[in-house]
């Protein structure tokens, strides 16, 4: 007896159909899967009979065969246990009803229990579009595939409980997606905490309202990485498409916790400097997305960035202009989105003392030189705001006063942004940061004031082409925060004095 079961395949962020068909025949009894499984696929055989018995069910002992279609895609992953097992019930007339609008996913346990999946937010996204109305998941993961609206998910705890279904006893009711504009956690940080440091808050504030990367250079002690960390308290919330967007990746690389729905906060990483190229970037046999894919539409935080290794730095080069990065290997070439803020702080010596005004530094110039070299031209090009933290000194840490907070902060970012998304809509820009060459000018409009400054910054500070693009976005957005429409000659300048380290620590 012949029969087909739908389940669903991944491929990076593509997910796709897959026919599960069985069919049993005289012969010897056997049971084998064809359809270019890999080793975990073909395990599917034990931990299947296995389940079947371990749950009263009868194996049948006649030849069976399972193709996984369309064939010339290889399936990979313990996913697809739960659609073999249910093909080969129907096939042996143990299961009757029907499932022609229905899908399968899960791994299986030897006793029949079902253990989470990757992924399945982008296989539920793409079940309802190939028109399947209802889709069977691991209870782990049915917050997370109920995300996808129109379709209804059930979350299954054990192959007992989805024959019970399928057979009149108890049904299963399908997972209630939780709504969609749920509040999000405040986040435990606040800018409230950070004494003194006005001018880096100012730059943090200018980053964030146009979604600028950042470079934070200073001693050791003075703050870096904790406002790195408050930088997402005044981040403007993820949309809804933004949040589906997020899950999708975190869900793919198994790095959403089991019962999750949607992310509803932007991400935050922040990877050690021993991180290895493939793992920022993403990799493996079958890619899997990288650091810098995870902090899509978040904040890429890179403490110490001269200890990065130089290769590892360069990975970030092509993702920051493109906004996706791109892994070719043999099973494939996969393309993830990176959209996300880089954030890095760093010494400006081993030491950590140079340009100090109170601790000498006890580096050499060569050792110094040497330090700074290992940020290359090209990456710092791509860091639109350079800014200095100094030491905090005493009567800043003694001061009782309240420091502005995170909400007031937020308020004026969100301001920025709402005028951002007026100015851009229907160009699919979501901020400055993503403006193109093309539309620069056409948005980025100066005054005479602004326009002389910056023809004679260029020439003195030699800039190049990108940073020439990404001052003016810089502009752009201390604009927006004035509420000016034109960018005049203050906003020009402030863009300006962001850029001003080059020459102090890298001039040479």
């Amino acid at each position: 007896m012949f029969t087909s079961i739908h389940s669903v395949g991944l491929f990076g962020m593509d997910a796709y159909m897959v026919q599960v068909e069985a069919d049993l025949s005289q012969g010897m009894p056997g049971f084998d899967i064809v359809g270019l499984p890999d080793a975990a696929v073909k395990e599917s055989r034990d931990r299947v009979r296995a389940a079947v018995r371990n749950c009263g069910l009868s194996f049948p002992v006649e030849r069976l065969t399972v193709n996984l279609a369309p064939a010339d895609i290889r399936k990979e992953g313990a996913l697809y246990d739960l659609p073999v097992l249910m093909a080969v019930l129907k096939a042996a007339g143990q299961l009757d009803a029907g499932m022609e609008d229905a899908a399968f996913i899960g791994e299986l346990s030897l006793n029949g229990t079902l253990q989470p999946a990757k992924g399945v937010l982008a296989m539920a996204l793409a079940a309802r579009q190939k028109g399947i109305r209802r889709f069977f998941v691991p209870a782990a993961n049915g917050a997370e595939g109920a995300v996808a609206e129109g379709l209804e998910v059930y979350a299954v705890q054990s192959v007992s409980q989805l024959i019970s279904h399928f057979r009149g006893g108890d049904l299963l009711e399908p997972v209630q997606p939780s709504p969609a504009d749920t509040a999000a956690a405040a986040p435990a940080l606040d800018f409230a905490d950070v004494k003194g440091q006005l001018a880096a808050k100012k730059a943090l504030e200018v980053a964030a309202a146009g979604g600028h990367n950042v470079l934070l250079i200073g001693p050791p002690g003075a703050g870096k990485s904790m406002l790195a960390k408050r930088l997402p308290s005044i981040l403007p919330p993820l949309t809804f498409e933004e949040a589906v967007e997020t899950t999708k990746i975190h869900s793919i690389a198994g790095a959403l916790p089991p019962g999750s729905g949607l992310i509803r906060q932007r991400p935050f990483r922040s990877p050690h400097h021993t991180i290895s190229p493939a793992g920022l970037s993403g990799g493996g046999t079958v890619p899997r997305p990288g650091e810098i894919s995870l902090s899509h539409n978040g904040v890429l935080f890179l403490d110490e960035l001269p200890e990065f290794g130089r290769s590892t730095l360069e990975v970030l080069r092509q993702p920051l202009e493109d906004g996706r990065v791109t892994i070719s290997r043999a099973s494939g070439t996969l393309s993830y989105p990176c959209s996300m803020m880089l954030v890095a702080a760093m010494n400006p010596c081993p030491c950590g003392y140079f340009g100090h005004p109170a601790k000498p530094c006890t580096c050499s110039p060569a050792k110094v030189n040497q330090y700074l070299s290992r940020v290359s031209g090209p990456l710092l090009d791509r860091l639109d705001l350079h800014v200095e933290v100094p030491p905090v000194d005493y009567e800043a840490l003694q001061d009782s006063a309240p420091s502005e907070s995170s909400a007031e902060m937020a308020a004026r970012v969100a301001a920025a942004r709402q005028r951002q998304a007026q100015r851009y809509a229907g160009t699919g820009i979501s901020c400055n940061a993503r403006l193109t060459p093309a539309l620069l000018h056409t948005y980025c409009t100066m005054t005479d004031g602004a326009s002389k400054i910056l023809q004679a910054a260029f020439a003195k500070l030699g800039l190049s082409a990108r940073s020439y693009d990404r001052l003016l976005k810089v502009a752009r957005t201390v604009a927006d925060l004035d509420g000016a429409d034109v960018i005049d000659a203050p906003h020009i300048m402030e863009a300006i004095q962001f850029r001003s380290l080059e020459r102090k620590y890298w001039k040479n």
